[in-house]
C-alpha cells in the first residue's frame, strides 16, 4: 500500500467576514505529484500557508510522515521537511548560486566558512538533480527559470519530503517549463512529494498523478488524473459546465483609430508599425523578450521612445508619460497588477476612481457619494465578488483584482485599452468573464490590444494577431487564417515585415 506522507483532516480557517476553509481534507502520497486546482478564492493559498507555517489553522489536524504535528512557523515547516516555492522567489541576487543554497547554514572550518566544501556540496547536489547551472554565478544574472531551479535545489538540500509549487510556470517559456517538469520527475524518483498548483489544466494532465479540486474552501474531489479529464475538472472547479471557453462575438470593426509608425527605443524595440481599428481586438504574440510589453509601454508613455509617431483619431500625440497616455484616453492593464495596477492597501472604490479623480471632485474635494455610486456600478456590471466597495483590494482573488483594474480604465473613459497578459494567474471561470468584458468593450466601440503568451487565448478572442520577434514585427495574421503553426513560424523564425 502506498504511504501517505501528508494528511490534512477537517481544516478550518476564517478571517474577519470570510470563511476561507471549511472542513478541508487533503492527502498526499510519498513521491507523487499532486495537482491542486480551484478558482481564485477557492482556498488553495490559505491551505498551503497553513501547511507551510505562515497561517495558523482554527481547527483540524495535520498528520505528517505518520505523526500528528502543529506547524507553528515557516522555519518549523522547513525543519520538518516541507518546503514551499512561491511565485516571488526567496533568493539574494548578489550572492552566488552556492551561497544561496546554504545561506545561514554554511559549512564551517575553524570558525570560518568552508567555501571549498560549500561549493563541493552544491555541485554534488546539482549533479544529483541533473541541473546544468553554474554554482559560482550570481543569482541575479540567471533567468527566472534557472532561479526557480535553484530554489527547488535549495529545498531538496534540506532533505525535504514535500515540495509545494505555487504557479511555478507562470513566467516560464515552453522550453523552460519542460526543464522544470524534468526536475519534478527527478523529485518523484527520490520519493519527494510535489503539490503542484496551477491554473493551466494542460500542465496538470501532463505532470500530475492525482488531482484535488477545491471550491469555496471545501474539498470537492480527489481523483487519479487518468480517471478524469479537463472538462470534468473545470466543471467541478466552477460548479457548472463551461460549455465554451471563448465567448462568441460578431465583429463590428470600423475605421483606423490608432496608428503607430516606426516606434523604436533602440534596444528592445525597433521600427514597429501597426494600426488598431475601432471595435477591434488586436493581439500581440511572441516569445519572452520579443518586445511586446516594451512596445505597449512606449505607446502608453511609461517608457521613453527614441523614434516613432503615434496618431489617435487623426491627431498626432505627444506622449512622454503615463499622464499623457491617460489624458489621450489610453488605458493600460499592466502585466503585474499588484505592483503597477493597484494600490493594494486601499479599498476597491478608490482603486476604481484613482486615475480619473477629476470626474468626481467638487471644488477640489473628493465627492464620496459619487465615488460610492461609481464603484458600486462597476462592482455590479463586472460581477466583482467583494463584500463591499470598502474592502481592501489585496483581499480579493486575482480575477476580481483584475476586474478592479479594468474598471479603473473604464471609468477613465479610455478609447484604447491595452491589456498585457490579462488572464495570467486567473482561473478558468474568471478568464471567461474577462473575455466577456473584452467583448462588451469592443461592442461599445472601444479598441483593445491584448498581449498574451497563450496562443490559444489570442486565437480565441482576437480579430487579428501581430507577431513579434527580437523587437520587430515578423508577421500579421487575420482571424480567417489563424493557425498555431503559422504563428509559431513567425515567432521563431519569421522575417521582419
Amino acid at each position: 500500500m502506498e504511504k501517505k506522507i501528508l494528511v490534512l483532516e477537517n481544516i478550518n480557517k476564517s478571517f474577519p467576514g470570510v470563511r476561507a476553509l471549511a472542513d478541508m481534507n487533503l492527502s498526499v502520497l510519498e513521491g507523487e505529484v499532486h495537482g491542486l486546482a480551484g478558482e481564485n478564492g477557492a482556498g488553495k493559498s490559505t491551505l498551503m500557508k497553513i501547511l507551510s507555517g505562515s497561517y495558523k489553522k482554527d481547527s483540524g489536524r495535520i498528520v505528517y510522515d505518520g505523526d500528528e504535528v502543529e506547524i507553528v512557523s515557516p522555519k518549523h515547516a522547513e525543519q520538518l521537511g516541507i518546503s514551499i516555492i512561491y511565485q516571488e522567489l526567496n533568493l539574494i541576487p548578489r550572492m552566488s548560486v552556492a551561497e544561496n543554497i546554504y545561506v545561514g547554514r554554511q559549512p564551517l572550518k575553524f570558525g570560518l566558512v568552508d567555501w571549498k566544501k560549500m561549493r563541493h556540496d552544491a555541485q554534488m547536489l546539482f549533479d544529483s538533480l541533473e541541473l546544468n547551472i553554474d554554482i559560482h554565478a550570481d543569482i541575479g544574472r540567471l533567468s527566472i527559470a534557472n532561479q526557480q531551479m535553484v530554489e527547488i535545489a535549495k529545498a531538496v538540500s534540506f532533505y525535504v519530503k514535500v515540495v509545494i509549487m505555487d504557479e511555478p510556470t507562470s513566467s516560464l517559456t515552453k522550453a523552460e517549463t519542460d526543464k522544470l517538469f524534468n526536475l519534478i520527475e527527478n523529485l518523484r524518483k527520490r520519493k519527494i512529494a510535489v503539490i503542484f498548483i496551477t491554473h493551466r489544466m494542460d500542465e496538470i494532465f501532463t505532470i500530475c498523478d492525482r488531482i484535488t479540486v477545491m471550491r469555496d474552501g471545501q474539498h470537492i474531489s480527489t481523483q487519479a488524473v487518468k480517471d478524469t479529464n479537463k472538462n470534468e475538472t473545470i466543471a467541478m472547479m466552477i460548479g457548472r459546465n463551461l460549455t465554451q471557453q471563448y465567448p462568441t462575438r460578431e465583429p463590428n470593426i470600423g475605421d483606423v483609430r490608432l496608428s503607430v509608425s516606426n516606434l523604436s527605443d533602440w534596444t528592445k524595440v525597433n521600427d514597429v508599425s501597426f494600426d488598431l481599428c475601432r471595435g477591434e481586438v488586436l493581439g500581440f504574440a511572441g516569445l519572452v523578450g520579443a518586445g511586446r510589453t516594451e512596445t505597449m509601454r512606449m505607446v502608453f508613455g511609461a517608457d521613453k521612445r527614441r523614434t516613432g509617431e503615434i496618431v489617435l483619431d487623426g491627431k498626432k500625440l505627444k506622449i512622454k508619460s503615463p499622464r499623457d497616455g491617460i489624458r489621450n484616453e489610453i488605458g493600460f492593464v499592466t502585466e503585474d497588477r499588484k505592483e503597477e495596477g493597484l494600490l493594494l492597501s486601499l479599498p476597491v472604490k478608490f482603486n476604481m476612481v484613482m486615475v480619473a479623480l477629476r470626474k468626481i471632485k467638487r471644488f477640489k474635494i473628493l465627492n464620496m457619494g459619487e465615488e460610492n455610486r461609481v464603484s458600486d456600478r462597476y462592482i455590479k456590471s463586472l460581477h466583482i465578488a467583494t463584500p463591499s466597495n470598502r474592502q481592501t483590494v489585496m483581499f480579493l482573488s486575482g480575477g476580481n483584482q483584475q476586474k478592479v483594474v479594468i474598471a479603473k480604465w473604464l471609468f477613465s473613459d479610455s478609447k484604447i485599452i491595452i491589456m498585457d497578459e490579462p488572464t495570467r494567474g486567473i482561473d478558468v471561470g474568471a478568464k471567461r468573464e474577462i473575455y466577456e468584458i473584452i467583448n462588451g468593450l469592443v461592442g461599445e466601440g472601444r479598441s483593445i490590444i491584448v498581449v498574451s503568451s497563450e496562443m490559444e487565448e489570442l486565437m480565441g478572442i482576437c480579430d487579428r494577431i501581430i507577431v513579434m520577434k527580437d523587437g520587430r514585427i515578423t508577421g500579421q495574421v487575420d482571424r480567417e487564417n489563424f493557425s498555431q503553426r503559422l504563428i509559431s513560424e513567425y515567432m521563431i523564425g519569421g522575417g521582419a515585415l
